[in-house]
């Protein structure tokens, strides 16, 4: 309600009480002066003597009857001269237009808007008029406000007034025609009219709103004053949500039309600071996230969907790098739901469709096939172009990553519900890729092989976190550990990695990452490359101590590999048959006589254990001399130092024997060594069909090798290298076949069998009885981690488990229950 000030009165002097009182006398003293009051003349009045002829009223028990003629005298004089003034300043022009048009209308002309300024100014100098003379009135009235009121429990007059205001003026009807809005719609009107124009771009007299406003939250729609009925609230507020929120409908519909996502959020985000505004200095702030809630919903919540799918949304805004615009996205659809879900939805989807875009053009990529039949030059070029595609898909998915990595610091605040997104939708497009373990375990190979080379140490940390990341997203990390446990191997054996060190940082990594049962294996294999250092180093110091000072002895390196440890891939030469893989590769003397040197060495230092050669992976230094040519100083022999595989040199060797112009076909070679037919063919094709390696030539030239086809040393070799390496067709890594990929999937899936098993058997330990379902789900659970488990596949390992009896079922269990069998 309205205050007012207060005055202090002396109170009356003693003998007030005896004599008689006239009391349409007295109420005649005070009405006059009320009249003069009110007519602002009140300057020569004693107020002490109005205080002392209300008193007297108060004490002769006539407190009533002066109490409704004061509020009589309010109401006819409200009723009349203030009426008069307000309706004075409402004319037809003024009333006709807030009629003819809505509260958010078209711009309404200058003279409108003035008429509609002078009724405010009259309404707002009625009301401040009218609190000021009822606080004069109160204090004349105020024993009858103290003993009166308080005995009857009546408001006070000064209440009572304001009510009358609210009463007399603001439901008093223009006219007096019930047909016209009352005095409070049409300032309602009035006000609403001012903001449109405001919201227009016009300049409006705000204090003159805010002095209205004041009056509307100072009455009350009844008399009991409680907050929620605040005039403002009932009468005004409601009309100015409604037309705010018609108001903004249409100016979103007409954004969506004309703008571009970016410009319609900057407009809404201004929209919103103007209402903010609006409220502290010509409404009310309590109206404040009210407001704000209308803004929001009409051009955020209803709209936010349509503004990301526009032509010019959060698409448009990523592929340009919008990232300011793509910032205003967030914060507006944050301001209306702290989860996102519009914005989330689309960055998944856009997220998907980039990333399957990726997955499309990797496997047109390695779309043609190595044939494996023949081993051609034209299938080596597919194999490597395979090779580029699927390192190309990775660094494209790096480079995806990394754009949307900084979209996410950059334009959303870091938030983790859009990082989640971001991660599941990242994961879900990298493991639809088929190959995507593969991919990346070669991604990591070709760059400790080649990649980390002139890199700084920082450099090595990004690409080594940038490794990391990606194994993260897999989700079938134990196919990842198959295949980056048979590249570490090659790159191991055939010393390709450029960084020990960097190798030892990466496993490390992966320990921290992953846990110490998936870099067991990894940590094993360098464990046993140092070893065979040490064996090395020991075996020539055995052999010194023995005394054999033979110059024309062969120098042994040996790697000793633990066959648990290591990959089959990376030691097994892959035999055509099961005849192959059970005959022993034969060497010349010497070498057999340096071979049964080290493992009677190796027995002696480690006994019980087996050695098993696997001369596929090695290599060779092997000096050769070519007969004479002319030259400039007259004949000469020629020397070169071949580096060739182990097999190769077996297979050169044999050719010592041979007379000049002498040749062996290719099933005498291969009776002499036992040398694997695939790991002969791939030799032959490097030592007489490559062009800068023909140590060996061959009849018929072609390149294909049959059983038929000779060979003879090529004693007219020419390099204008003294070193020269003989590389093996195809023997650097590459993607799998269809062949090859079977046999991983196979050896994969008796992996996870294995890993099942295990995991059942560790459940069931500690639970004793479990169901079905939650053994199932608990199986699950536990190797998440590692794989996604097979439903089908642990019903199976489950029924392996029960034939061996590990585990048995409940016969008389209501559903399908097992009990462990210590």
């Amino acid at each position: 309600m309205a205050t007012r000030g207060t005055r202090k009165i002396r109170p009356p002097r003693r003998g007030l009480n005896n004599g008689e009182m006239d009391f349409e006398q007295t109420w005649a003293i005070l009405a006059s002066a009320f009249t003069q009051i009110h007519e602002k003349q009140a300057s020569k009045l004693s107020y002490e003597e109005l205080y002392r002829n209300a008193y007297k009223i108060v004490l002769k028990k006539k407190g009533d009857e002066l109490y409704l003629r004061v509020a009589e005298f309010e109401r006819d004089w409200l009723g009349s001269e203030i009426q008069r003034r307000i309706h004075k300043e409402l004319p037809p022009q003024l009333m006709n237009a807030l009629q003819g048009r809505s509260s958010a209308g078209s711009a309404g002309d200058n003279q409108v808007r003035k008429q509609g300024e002078r009724f405010l100014r009259q309404l707002k100098l009625a009301w401040e008029d009218h609190q000021t003379c009822m606080s004069m009135l109160t204090d004349v009235l105020m024993y009858m406000d103290r003993v009166y009121c308080t005995d009857t429990r009546r408001p006070s007059i000064f209440t009572t007034a304001m009510s009358l205001f609210r009463d007399c003026i603001l439901r008093s009807h223009v006219r007096g025609d019930d047909s016209w809005p009352d005095i409070c719609g049409t300032l309602n009107h009035v006000i609403l009219d001012q903001i449109r124009m405001e919201r227009d771009g016009d300049f409006i007299d705000k204090h003159l709103i805010k002095v209205n406003v004041y009056m509307l939250e100072g009455l009350y729609d009844s008399h009991h004053e409680v907050e929620e009925e605040k005039l403002y609230l009932t009468s005004f507020e409601y009309e100015f949500l409604a037309s705010s929120a018609e108001f903004y409908r249409a100016l979103g519909d007409r954004l969506l039309k004309e703008s571009d996502a970016g410009q319609y959020c900057r407009e809404t985000r201004n929209r919103i600071d103007e209402e903010n505004d609006r409220c502290r200095s010509t409404l009310s702030e309590s109206t404040t996230p009210k407001i704000q809630k209308v803004v929001e919903d009409e051009l955020i919540r209803y709209r936010m969907k349509d503004l990301i799918e526009s032509e010019s949304g959060v698409r448009f805004m990523i592929t340009n790098e919008r990232h300011d615009d793509l910032a205003l996205v967030f914060d507006l659809e944050a301001r209306v739901d702290p989860r996102k879900p519009e914005l989330t939805k689309a960055l998944q989807k856009i997220i998907l469709e980039m990333g399957t875009n990726l997955n499309d053009a990797a496997q047109v990529g390695a779309a043609a096939e190595v044939p494996e039949d023949k081993a051609k030059a034209p299938a080596d070029r597919l194999v490597n172009q395979q090779t580029v595609a699927a390192l190309k898909w990775v660094e494209d998915v790096l480079e995806l990553k990394d754009k949307f990595d900084a979209i996410w610091k950059q334009s959303f605040q870091s938030d983790q519900t859009i990082h989640t997104a971001i991660m599941r939708s990242t994961a879900e497009f990298i493991n639809s890729h088929p190959r995507c373990a593969e991919y990346m375990s070669l991604f990591i190979d070709d760059n400790m092989k080649k990649g980390i080379k002139g890199k700084t140490e920082l450099e090595i940390e990004v690409l080594l976190d940038k490794a990391i990341v990606l194994l993260r997203y897999v989700q079938e990390k134990d196919v990842f550990e198959l295949y980056y446990k048979k590249h570490l191997g090659k790159r191991l054996l055939m010393g390709r990695s450029l960084s020990i060190d960097v190798e030892k940082q990466m496993i490390s990594r992966m320990k921290m990452e992953l846990g110490n049962n998936f870099t067991a294996k990894l940590e094993g294999m360098f464990k046993d490359m140092t070893l065979s250092e040490e064996l090395t180093a020991g075996y020539k110091g055995y052999v010194a101590r023995l005394g054999d000072a033979d110059p024309r002895r062969i120098d042994l390196a040996i790697n000793v590999l633990t066959s648990m440890t290591w990959p089959v891939e990376t030691t097994n030469s892959a035999p055509d048959d099961a005849r192959e893989s059970r005959l022993k590769t034969i060497y010349p003397p010497a070498v057999e006589r340096i071979r049964q040197g080290f493992e009677n060495y190796y027995k002696e230092k480690y006994s019980g254990r087996m050695l098993d050669w696997k001369g596929n992976m090695g290599t060779a230094d092997v000096k050769v001399t070519f007969p004479k040519v002319p030259s400039k100083d007259g004949f000469k022999e020629r020397r070169h130092e071949l580096n060739v595989s182990t097999y190769a040199m077996l297979i050169l060797l044999l050719f010592n024997d041979l007379p000049s112009g002498a040749s062996l076909s290719l099933e005498e070679i291969q009776a002499r060594t036992n040398i694997p037919t695939n790991e002969l063919v791939r030799n032959l094709q490097s030592l007489a069909v490559a062009p800068k390696t023909r140590i060996l030539l061959k009849e018929p030239m072609s390149k294909d090798i049959k059983d038929t086809d000779k060979f003879f040393f090529n004693e007219g070799f020419m390099s204008k290298f003294l070193k020269v390496k003989i590389g093996i067709v195809s023997a650097g890594n590459r993607i799998e076949n269809d062949r090859e990929r079977v046999e991983t999937e196979k050896k994969n899936n008796d992996s996870r069998g294995y890993a099942i098993e295990a995991a059942v058997v560790r459940i069931m330990k500690q639970r004793k009885e479990l169901s079905h379902q939650q053994l199932v789900t608990e199986t699950i659970t536990q190797l998440n981690s590692q794989f996604k488990p097979d439903v089908n596949m642990i019903k199976k390992r489950i029924e392996s488990l029960i034939e061996r009896e590990y585990l048995e079922r409940i016969e008389d269990s209501p559903s399908s229950s097992y009990r462990y069998l210590a």
